[in-house]
């Protein structure tokens, strides 16, 4: 396993991250069980989950798998986040001093773990002060229950002005940006990515087949998931058929799976650090490790770029002189 560092930090991570939205809700717990374990055969370190995925039942879950033991907890990096609450009584959501420190806490006792190695601020919260929010995560820290913030769903001005008031402050501040990225949704090029190149922050895009678009929904007998997506998305596929018969057409040519090239392409971007996984079976979860061995060339990329166009680079090349 070729890990990477997680932004400007010292931690080394997996190239690919386990995520568990679908622990509890879509997954059952022995089969979480086993893709987790999994995971840790096959090398990845890295898993991600939140603290109101499932209920809290994801977190749950994953604490019951921890107290197997096993060396378990010491060989993941645990990250999770705090913005939603699950009660709508005041503040039980957003980013208060007063809900991040009982948010972490309850996260700490779901998941049955002495501290959480990412915490990340789940979305920006235009009403608190950044400087109540990284006093709050500074104490944490000095805790020892925290031992990296990140964010998520960020814009590249949320990403400077946390930073800037955490350099101020004296405090590492952000390490990571968890943003919706994919070859259908290629926003983030524009500022996020320059912004957390230039901090020196690790990119987790999330959602990274595009809600199944780009992992084989036009050949109900190719990818992980073909007919439950086109049953299920026939809108959005209709809206995107030409783009779709190009992709599905060149990665058949290329004899990879899609939703394995669709990762490929992040993978292959340095800003990033690990796309995001999202299996709700062990199979899928295995399947998605081919990505890995994957490398595309310079003409494959440039293929795809005129499949996907994205939004022309960064800002503000992409849309001024």
């Amino acid at each position: 396993m070729d890990y990477k560092f997680l932004g400007r930090t010292g931690l080394r991570v997996s190239p690919l991250c386990l995520g568990t939205m679908n622990f509890g809700p879509r997954t059952n717990e022995a089969d979480s069980f086993a893709i987790m374990d999994r995971a840790l055969e096959d090398g990845i370190n890295f898993f991600d989950t939140a603290n109101v995925y499932g209920g809290g039942e994801t977190e749950t879950i994953i604490g019951r798998w921890l107290a197997q033991g096993g060396q378990r907890r010491e060989k993941i990096v645990l990250a999770t986040k705090v913005y939603n609450g699950r009660d709508p009584w005041p503040n039980t959501s957003r980013l208060s001093a007063r809900h991040i420190r009982d948010a972490c806490d309850a996260s700490l006792r779901r998941l049955q773990t002495d501290h959480i190695d990412l915490y990340q601020m789940h979305h920006v919260d235009r009403d608190t002060p950044w400087e109540e929010i990284w006093q709050a995560m500074d104490l944490l820290v000095a805790q020892g229950k925290v031992v990296y913030v990140g964010s998520s769903n960020f814009a590249g001005w949320h990403i400077t002005a946390a930073t800037e008031t955490a350099r101020r402050r004296g405090s590492l501040g952000l390490v990571s940006e968890q943003s919706l990225y994919n070859l259908t949704a290629r926003t983030v090029e524009l500022e996020v990515l320059p912004a957390c190149e230039a901090y020196g922050i690790g990119v987790l895009p999330w959602s990274p087949l595009g809600g199944g678009l780009l992992g084989g929904v036009l050949n109900p007998g190719g990818g992980s998931d073909g007919r439950r997506g086109a049953d299920a998305m026939k809108g959005r596929i209709e809206s995107k058929r030409d783009q779709l018969e190009q992709w599905e057409k060149l990665c058949a040519e290329l004899g990879e799976e899609p939703s394995n090239v669709a990762l490929a392409w992040l993978i292959s971007n340095p800003v990033v650090t690990a796309p995001i996984l999202g299996p709700r079976t062990p199979d899928q979860f295995t399947n998605s490790l081919r990505a890995l061995e994957i490398s595309l060339e310079a003409e494959t990329l440039s293929h795809l770029d005129a499949i996907f166009p994205g939004p022309g680079g960064a800002a503000p090349e992409a849309y001024a002189w």
